[in-house]
């Protein structure tokens, strides 16, 4: 098999991170954050320590990435170390939690900004997300992919984004007003801070798949920690302005009761003009990011479909329009199904973090143990790049990972039960595969 060729140079990986791990969450994650921690300085450190423990596992990634070079990312990881039955249902997984439940949680996030500038009534946010996954699903069974041009044009607009926000943070301050709401007073409870923790860590998700480069990187050795660690610092430090910004301007108790922080700051500092801005570079960003979900998620699951076999459908290509048409409406339908269940328990966005970081963080756990499995399972395969102080980083982001998963169920929530429901319900399928596999 031919290997993927050496050509990609070190900033083009960073900017390749970057624009992989900023997205919307940035945008409406602070305020779940703001309200389960008991001080700024509390809010600023989960920001902190959620950048550091990120590249931890994104130099795990990498690892696996040179040694095992593969399109499938983490899946290929999964089933190396544990076989196909966790590549099985880690694909499910990502079907019917993982990328169905991002489709759905980042369309509530650009409802939430959408009914910052009209009233949209009681379920507008809701009719919006829905909206903007049909629209999606049409638009991508007619074949038409987005660009990497556009995609490089949309991580302009986020980075540009955030730095307004900062800019609008700075403005306030020197103006001299003071934050909206007062500072918050008081400490943290563990539990309280496992939640906040577990909406930090949402927006810094994407570094696994960016950390697959490194099989393409020119420095096979180095040019991937420095690109990691260039892009992760980037990212962390305009996360933590962006969060000084709200908090400046808001206050604590602002930010934790908007539905819009970005939007809220905005306003503030540049009148209406800058709000319509902000929502309008927030849309664009939760838009494309669904997007590129669906175009992604989709082709996975026509592949483990293609692979498994007996999915029927789910496992056909549309030649003449190129695209797995099937494995789109599916999607698509599980994430209008999912929208549902945000507007039926009332909190769409947090309902859609509760649905799907149980799993998401099982895996990723997983993943973090899968470095150690294989250096010792196949010790002799070659390994351009090794994770800096093995085995005492994979095994500290193991152990975050783990911490998420218990934090993320510490308070069960409709969508907690959900995610692990129909995690479980994987499991089932793959027994009912086999059984008819073996009749």
């Amino acid at each position: 098999m031919e290997a993927p060729r050496r050509q990609v140079g070190v900033w083009q990986a960073i900017s390749v991170c970057v624009g992989m791990v900023i997205g919307a969450g940035i945008f409406r994650s602070p305020a779940v954050v703001a309200a389960n921690v008991g001080t700024e300085a509390d809010m600023l450190l989960a920001w902190g320590f959620g950048g550091v423990m990120s590249l931890a596992g994104a130099l795990c990634f990498a690892e696996m990435a040179a040694a095992f070079p593969d399109p499938g990312g983490d899946y290929h990881f999964l089933r190396r170390a544990y076989g196909a039955r966790a590549g099985f249902l880690f694909a499910w997984s990502r079907f019917a939690v993982i990328h169905t439940g991002s489709m759905a949680m980042l369309a509530f996030v650009l409802g939430d900004y959408l009914g910052e500038l009209a009233d949209l009534g009681t379920h507008g946010s809701s009719a919006m997300a829905a909206l903007a996954i049909v629209a999606l699903a049409a638009v991508n069974l007619k074949g038409l992919r987005a660009g990497i041009g556009a995609q490089v044009a949309l991580m302009v607009l986020v980075f540009a984004g955030l730095l307004a926000v900062g800019f609008a943070g700075i403005a306030i301050a020197v103006q001299g007003a003071p934050p909206a709401t007062p500072a918050g007073t008081g400490g943290s409870t563990a539990a309280r801070l496992g939640t906040a923790l577990v909406f930090v860590f949402l927006a810094y998700g994407g570094w696994s798949d960016a950390a697959t480069l490194s099989a393409e990187m020119r420095d096979a050795r180095r040019g991937i920690t420095r690109a990691l660690v260039i892009g992760m610092s980037i990212v962390t430090a305009l996360y933590l302005l962006a969060n000084w910004a709200y908090l400046r301007g808001l206050g604590l108790a602002g930010v934790a009761a908007s539905q819009a922080p970005a939007a809220d700051l905005m306003l503030r500092a540049f009148g209406p003009a800058g709000q319509a801005g902000i929502v309008a570079v927030v849309a664009a960003t939760a838009i494309t990011s669904m997007n590129a979900i669906l175009i992604a998620g989709a082709r996975t699951t026509y592949a483990a479909a293609r692979d498994t076999g007996g999915l029927g459908a789910l496992g056909q290509w549309q030649v003449v329009r190129g695209t797995p048409a099937w494995a789109i409406i599916a999607m698509s339908v599980v994430a209008l199904l999912l929208v549902g269940l945000g507007t039926w328990a009332r909190s769409g966005f947090s309902t859609m973090v509760d649905f799907l970081s149980p799993v998401y963080w099982f895996f990723l756990t997983l993943s973090g143990a899968a470095v150690i499995v294989l250096r010792r399972r196949l010790p002799d395969a070659p390994r351009p790049f090794r994770v800096p102080g093995y085995p005492w980083v994979p095994i500290a982001f193991m152990a975050t990972s783990a911490y998420m998963v218990y934090a993320s169920v510490a308070f069960v929530r409709i969508g907690t039960i959900f995610g692990i429901a129909i995690l479980l319900a994987g499991l089932a399928f793959l027994a009912a595969l086999e059984w008819r596999g073996r009749a």
